[in-house]
């Protein structure tokens, strides 16, 4: 529905994540027989999660954790894992400086040159522990080190940037990257992002990405949205793009997964995105609140150290468990930030759907009460979903 903003400007409504509700229909289903495996360049996994591509959730250590558990993490490329050989220390400072000093400290240990050698070495230290090699870079990165990763073996390349799409127009005699050409050659899968749009996601699957990653700015610490008034609340970018993946199915006749990133901190949360069209999520600030991560109880934006303009903060969100419990529990929290597998199969079962596809499917309605109806007493005590 348009809604008419002024004189010179119609608009849309959009919601987020927060403003919607799932209905259930007219069947259950036992959340043991739900299955939530789902599929990413030729890679299976039973966990439709993958852990972003940030220094304070990823390091090689939890890449293999997460897929040995079922899930995906991804390596950032551009952060201090290919830029330090030993990370100990640098991460005492991020976690150790005070908040009005946080900033400029990023910037001086994000100045630091990338080292191609420690690219290679970070992908094969995580395929000779048993890990999925996801690793993570930006256009500029993808032109600059393509060949060094397809050549060290990694199973997944994610092109990410706030914003990509495959018409750039950049200053006169800089190299852009052709991602149809990259798709065609890297020799690895290719996944791309972030988007918002339908037109946009058609043109990513047309390129060649076997995964389109959806959200601009709804990320814990991410602070694009501020920045740069540049967004669209989740649950509306990822219908809209999950529309571009069936009509691009019915055009090709290839399925192009959608993964929404940024904004999802409990199982309700996961749930509601797979319900408006998404086949995994991308999260960072819950896995970052597992003991084994590396950011030891913090969590920060991989913009937060431009040079010219800031776009993160970084977040105290705490460890409260094994990287497991939050996973597959048990849960000992009752927030909804533990076993986000396990909520997500019991939500399945509630709602009647026994696999992705069905969760796609189910009911949603606009509740912006959803989340605080009958809930006064939770709220003063900060309690559950209260806190």
């Amino acid at each position: 529905m348009s809604i008419q903003l002024g004189r010179s400007k119609v608009v849309r409504r959009a919601y987020g994540i927060d403003e919607i509700a799932l209905v259930p229909g007219s069947r259950t289903v036992d959340p043991e027989i739900a299955d939530t495996s789902w599929s990413l360049g030729g890679i299976q996994r039973e966990i439709p999660i993958i852990a972003s591509a940030m220094d304070g959730v990823v390091d090689v250590g939890m890449a293999v954790s997460l897929s040995r558990l079922g899930a995906l993490g991804v390596l950032n490329l551009e952060g201090i894992q290919t830029r330090y050989e030993q990370t100990d220390s640098v991460l005492d400072r991020i976690t150790g400086v005070g908040k009005d000093e946080f900033v400029p400290l990023m910037q001086e240990i994000y100045s630091q040159p990338i080292r191609e050698e420690l690219i290679t070495q970070r992908i094969q230290e995580i395929k000779d522990k048993g890990g999925i090699a996801a690793v993570s870079g930006t256009p500029v990165s993808a032109i600059r080190f393509g060949e060094t990763i397809a050549r060290s073996g990694a199973d997944l390349f994610f092109v990410q940037a706030t914003v990509v799409s495959t018409e750039h127009i950049g200053p006169a005699g800089r190299e852009n990257l052709d991602l149809q050409s990259f798709c065609r050659d890297l020799g690895i899968p290719v996944v791309i992002g972030n988007c918002v749009t339908y037109e946009v996601a058609l043109d990513l699957m047309r390129a060649g990405a076997v995964g389109v990653m959806v959200g601009i700015g709804p990320g814990a610490a991410c602070t694009s949205r501020g920045v740069l008034g540049v967004g669209v609340p989740q649950a509306t970018s990822i219908a809209d793009c999950a529309a571009a993946r069936s009509d691009y199915q019915k055009e090709s006749g290839r399925y192009v997964p959608i993964v929404a990133d940024g904004g999802i901190v409990t199982g309700g949360d996961i749930c509601k995105c797979i319900a408006c069209g998404a086949d995994a999520v991308m999260i960072g600030s819950p896995i970052a609140r597992a003991e084994e991560a590396p950011g030891r109880g913090f969590h920060w934006g991989m913009a937060t150290p431009s040079p010219v303009l800031p776009r993160g903060t970084r977040i105290n969100v705490g460890s409260t468990g094994s990287l497991e419990r939050i996973l597959r529990g048990p849960a000992i929290l009752d927030d909804g930030t533990h076993n986000l597998l396990g909520a997500l199969k019991t939500s399945m079962g509630t709602l009647g759907a026994r696999s992705i596809k069905e969760m796609q499917q189910v009911e949603v309605v606009v509740a912006p009460s959803l989340l605080t109806e009958g809930k006064v007493y939770q709220k003063a005590q900060q309690l559950g979903m209260g806190k």
